[in-house]
C-alpha cells in the first residue's frame, strides 16, 4: 500500500500540525478544530491530484475557457466524533460529496488489550465510488481497519484513500499487513515512532476528540 506523508515536505502544513501538538494552543478548542479542518483541506487538495479529469468548455463574459474538471465527487467517510473537523476540511473542498459516518467504540479490556466495535454506519451506496476515509489519529490501526471493513461489507469501491493527521509507525505497519483491499492509499500528516500501553501515540497530541469537543465521561 502506497503511503504519502505530507509533513515530510517543508510547507505550511507542518505549522498546522505543530499547533495541533502544542499543549498551550490546545487550550483553545476552536483553534484545535480549525487546525484539523485546515489539515483536511490540504489533504483534499493533494488527493484531488489523483482523480480523473475531463475537459469542459466554460463560458466566461469574454469568451470560452477550456477547463479540466474531475469526473465524480468522492464519498467522504469519517469515524465519529473526533473525525468531524477533519471531515469538514475535506468537505470544504469536495463540497458536493456525499458523506458516510461511522461510530466506533473503544473498550479497554485490560492495560494492553482494547476491544473496538462499530456501533453505527450511515452511508450512501459505495459500489464503484472513490472513498476518502478519515480519522485524525491512527494509533493501533484497529479502528481504521474495522471502519474500512465495515464499508467494504456494504459494497466495493473503486478506490479508498485513508487519511490521518498523525499516525504511529505501529498503526501504519498494522494497516499495511492487514488491509486486503488492493486499491487503497494511505495519506498521513506525520508518523511518530512510539505507541504507549494505552494505545496513545507518543509524542502525538493527546485525545483529539476531547481536545475538539470536550472531555467525555
Amino acid at each position: 500500500m502506497i503511503t504519502n506523508i505530507i509533513g515530510e515536505n517543508n510547507t505550511i502544513f507542518n505549522h498546522f500540525i505543530s499547533e495541533l501538538r502544542d499543549v498551550e494552543i490546545q487550550k483553545d478548542s476552536m483553534r484545535f478544530r480549525r487546525n484539523l479542518e485546515r489539515i483536511g483541506e490540504v489533504f483534499a487538495y493533494e488527493i484531488s491530484k489523483e482523480l480523473k479529469y475531463y475537459k469542459k468548455n466554460i463560458k466566461t463574459p469574454l469568451g470560452i475557457s477550456e477547463m479540466k474538471l474531475f469526473n465524480n465527487q468522492p464519498i467522504l467517510a469519517t469515524i465519529l466524533r473526533a473525525g468531524i473537523p477533519l471531515h469538514q476540511g475535506l468537505l470544504n473542498y469536495f463540497d458536493n460529496s456525499p458523506s458516510a459516518f461511522i461510530s466506533a467504540s473503544r473498550n479497554h479490556i485490560d492495560e494492553k488489550k482494547i476491544d473496538v466495535k462499530i456501533e453505527y454506519l450511515a452511508s450512501p451506496k459505495i459500489d464503484n465510488q472513490i472513498i476518502i476515509l478519515s480519522d485524525p489519529m491512527l494509533a493501533s490501526g484497529s479502528s481504521m481497519l474495522l471502519a474500512l471493513n465495515t464499508l467494504l461489507d456494504i459494497g466495493t469501491p473503486s478506490f479508498v484513500h485513508i487519511v490521518s493527521s498523525i499516525a504511529s509507525k505501529e498503526g501504519v505497519d498494522y494497516l499495511k499487513k492487514n488491509i486486503k483491499f488492493r486499491h487503497c492509499k494511505l495519506w498521513l500528516g506525520a508518523v511518530d515512532n512510539q505507541l504507549n500501553d494505552k494505545s496513545y501515540i507518543v509524542p502525538g497530541l493527546g485525545d483529539a476528540g476531547d481536545l475538539a469537543f470536550g472531555i467525555k465521561y
